[in-house]
């Protein structure tokens, strides 16, 4: 059965050598480009990452193939709004565990993310801050999670599936996707150097995990890769609540 565009038959099929192709030609330059957004605030990169991983799946794969990775309409609603519950409750808590365990330090995975928010002076942010909010977090519902659902849980999922069933192939690309957000939180520059936490880089990690394995669910839950889309999407908004209103 074909999966790929016309143009691609012969040429690519879902296989584990293509999924790990994939994770490392957009996980690399992803994690070197947030690393230096977290230098200069500058997303603008990472958010071209983001845009290819939409692209992808259009551009390589077929109707039947879109279909596949989950890119389908849901039977029904109930299991979006379980998505959208579960995000926003499973962020409500790596924000108590990080606030609990790190507090307002900046080894809080949650304060040292917000670091990289370039708001213009504490005066500005106190008279604007729904403003600020309201413009990060709709940004944080758009690139990353359509983005990151539809190659991770959708099209890279896909090609583990191949060899190690569903759930295997949600092992991997739930362990690829939270190695990558090291890059977000675990590497700190902090007063002009790099330096390494590993025990709050592995619970980070761990928590990332455990989110990848949330949106693996109610994509399987909504039979539809929107569920894990909007799940992911209202946990970044959660995030970006307790960074404007506990945080900053």
């Amino acid at each position: 059965m074909d999966f790929f565009r016309s143009y691609l038959n012969g040429v690519l099929k879902f296989n584990w050598q293509l999924g790990l192709f994939l994770i490392f030609l957009l996980g690399v330059p992803r994690f070197i480009t947030v690393l230096q957004a977290n230098k200069t605030g500058d997303y603008r990169f990472t958010s071209i990452i983001f845009v290819v991983m939409w692209l992808l799946p259009f551009l390589l794969l077929n109707g039947l193939g879109r279909k596949e990775i989950g890119i389908r309409k849901p039977p029904s609603g109930k299991g979006l709004l379980i998505g959208i519950l579960v995000g926003i409750l499973f962020c409500g808590l790596v924000w108590f565990i990080g606030d609990l365990l790190y507090g307002n330090s900046t080894i809080n995975w949650l304060v040292y993310i917000s670091k990289s928010y370039i708001i213009p002076n504490s005066a500005d942010l106190h008279e604007h801050r729904l403003m600020y909010f309201l413009i990060f977090g709709f940004t944080s519902m758009i690139f990353s999670p359509i983005g990151e659902e539809l190659m991770y849980r959708g099209f890279i999922h896909r090609c583990f599936t191949q060899k190690f069933g569903s759930t295997g192939a949600s092992y991997i690309d739930s362990g690829a996707f939270a190695l990558t957000h090291l890059a977000h939180f675990g590497i700190l520059y902090t007063n002009g150097g790099w330096i390494f936490r590993p025990i709050p880089a592995l619970l980070w990690v761990i928590l990332m995990f455990v989110a990848s394995r949330i949106f693996f669910f109610v994509k399987q839950r909504s039979s539809s890769i929107l569920g894990a889309i909007l799940s992911h999407a209202f946990f970044n908004l959660t995030m970006t609540y307790f960074i404007f209103y506990f945080i900053l």
